[in-house]
């Protein structure tokens, strides 16, 4: 697995500039539920009646946590509305409920890496195709993330980027010249 390479192998291609990865013609997604944290954007952009934009073939959503109490559960929740509008839940089978929950515990372990390590989580992205769920957390953190060496399953803590090195096809990390932060992304697989 791979930490400095901007783009998982394959026919994906390089991964759009900008911090948090979207490109100029990508549209942000809203998608909060009502009470939640403010979407990035206010509006949702015409035919995406569930909050979701298209862009060649890849949904995209976009939630604001900068500033926000609770937001491990809060990403968790906004996650599970994806994985509810896009069809991976409710599951079908014993393999596309476990590939739901390695969704939804790697987005828990991204966002709480941020709040610990990294002055807290700036945004959470989800983007996915027919293949791939792709999972961005922006953070105004410096470090960088990596799996602690040795691991050591008997003891608390530092077990976060191990997991996401386990149940990932893919992660790294892109920085934007010249802006503080960081944005951490991670690839799963759709279930079959």
């Amino acid at each position: 697995m791979s930490t400095t390479r901007p783009y998982s192998p394959g026919d994906r291609g390089p991964e759009p500039s900008g911090a948090s990865g979207a490109s100029a013609a990508e549209a942000p997604a809203t998608g909060a539920a009502t009470g939640a944290a403010a979407p990035s954007v206010s509006s949702v952009p015409p035919g995406a009646a569930d909050g979701t934009s298209r862009t060649q073939g890849r949904r995209v959503r976009r939630l604001r946590l900068e500033g926000e109490s609770g937001v491990v559960p809060l990403a968790r929740d906004f996650t599970r509305q994806a994985l509810y509008a896009w069809g991976w839940l409710p599951a079908d089978s014993a393999d596309q409920r476990a590939a739901a929950e390695d969704v939804l515990l790697v987005v828990s372990e991204l966002v709480t890496n941020a709040c610990l390590h990294a002055e807290g989580p700036d945004e959470l992205r989800l983007t996915c195709d027919n293949k791939v769920i792709r999972l961005e957390v922006s953070d105004r953190g410096a470090g960088q993330p990596a799996p602690r060496t040795p691991h050591r399953a008997g003891r608390p803590g530092g077990h976060g980027m191990f997991i996401v090195q386990r149940l990932c096809l893919d992660w790294g990390v892109l920085r934007a010249p010249g802006t503080p932060g960081k944005t951490v992304w991670a690839e799963l697989g759709a279930p079959a």
